[in-house]
């Protein structure tokens, strides 16, 4: 089992001594304790969350290799011959926008590249190869960020995506992994217009035993405003809002987006703590569009990039990275729950180049 996320370590300045060390599922909360609480917490020192093991990691690696493999493909081809010249570095700029990098990534990467040739004094493609996986990797780097819990209680996640993203399946997996660290989750069920969303989440709020707020045909907005005010009164450490999925010209339901974060917003003046948008990996520069979209309704603070499993488009991370780097918090690449992962900018680009 992987660690998803950073838990914030709490601050000493100004502690007194006369005070319990915080719990470790609250550290560095800025709020007083919530007032209600269904089961009192034992003070003990705050805990870090433990590194992936090598082995769990590799499997990860494994899986991410293969399935990155039909955009990789198509780019490493160009390496194959034998000499350093203009013909190789047009192939590879077919190859880069091909793979859905963009022409802006495309370009950054072709001088990028050539600059590092150029000082190291290249000779063989195969050289080139791994200075482009270093120059992926730097251009990919600022969107690798770990997700941090803690700094408020309950820290409120809401999360938003296109029909068919794989939104709720994400937030699935994702409500184990905080659940598996020892965090309390409550789900909020604010999917209330595609027919049953409500059930696809209670199964997993029932798989992962954790609570739910649903009403059945409720306002979305009232959904969420109860499941945070639920989260603060019962002393829960994350609270998950499922929201409808929408394409960005629907106007209307991304007014409704908007509604939910003001109505979240006074249930807890301070969130939701964060954004996430949820894309699919095979839409290639259309994900970048939405990722623009929704950005300009919410104010994004991360995503979480699925089904890049057999996609031919995995570049447009880096299409991302150059126009709108916000940062990738998980990628995931099948439909197990161990496919989804913390996004590793080197990883990737070692994976995609494979």
């Amino acid at each position: 089992m992987f660690s998803f996320f950073k838990k914030k370590s709490p601050t000493t300045e100004g502690t007194s001594a006369a005070q319990p060390a915080p719990t470790a599922l609250a550290v560095a909360s800025t709020k007083p304790a919530p007032a209600v609480s269904t089961a009192p917490q034992a003070a003990s020192a705050p805990r870090e969350t433990m590194p992936a093991a090598p082995e769990a990691r590799q499997g990860w690696m494994d899986r991410l290799k293969a399935g990155l493999r039909k955009t990789g493909s198509s780019i490493t081809t160009v390496f194959t011959g034998t000499r350093i010249d203009d013909e190789l570095y047009e192939e590879l700029e077919t190859a880069l926008l091909v793979a859905d990098t963009g022409v802006k990534a495309t370009e950054h990467l072709l001088q990028d590249l050539k600059r590092r040739v150029k000082e190291s004094k290249a000779t063989d493609p195969s050289q080139v190869k791994a200075l482009l996986a270093d120059a992926i990797t730097d251009l990919l780097q600022p969107l690798q960020k770990p997700l941090a819990i803690g700094d408020h209680h309950p820290t409120v996640i809401m999360v938003a995506g296109v029909n068919g993203a794989g939104k709720t399946t994400s937030i699935g997996k994702l409500t184990k992994h905080l659940a598996d660290e020892g965090l309390s989750v409550l789900l909020a069920a604010a999917d209330t217009f595609r027919a049953a969303a409500k059930e696809q989440l209670a199964v997993w709020a029932d798989r992962n035993t954790v609570e739910i707020i649903s009403q059945q045909g409720g306002d979305p907005a009232a959904v969420s405003f109860d499941a945070v005010s639920a989260g603060r009164a019962r002393g829960r450490d994350v609270v998950l809002v499922d929201t409808a999925g929408r394409l960005p010209t629907q106007t209307h339901l991304m007014e409704e987006l908007k509604k939910i974060k003001r109505v979240v917003q006074k249930a807890d003046s301070s969130a939701p703590h964060e954004v996430l948008l949820v894309i699919d990996g095979n839409t290639g520069q259309n994900a970048l569009a939405q990722v623009k979209a929704f950005d300009d309704t919410l104010g994004l603070t991360g995503l979480i990039v699925t089904k890049l499993d057999g996609t031919a488009k995995g570049g447009v991370l880096c299409a991302i990275a150059r126009e709108k780097p916000i940062p990738v918090y998980f990628i995931g690449v099948g439909e197990k729950l161990e496919d989804l992962e913390t996004f590793n900018a080197r990883e990737f680009a070692q994976a995609l180049l494979n």
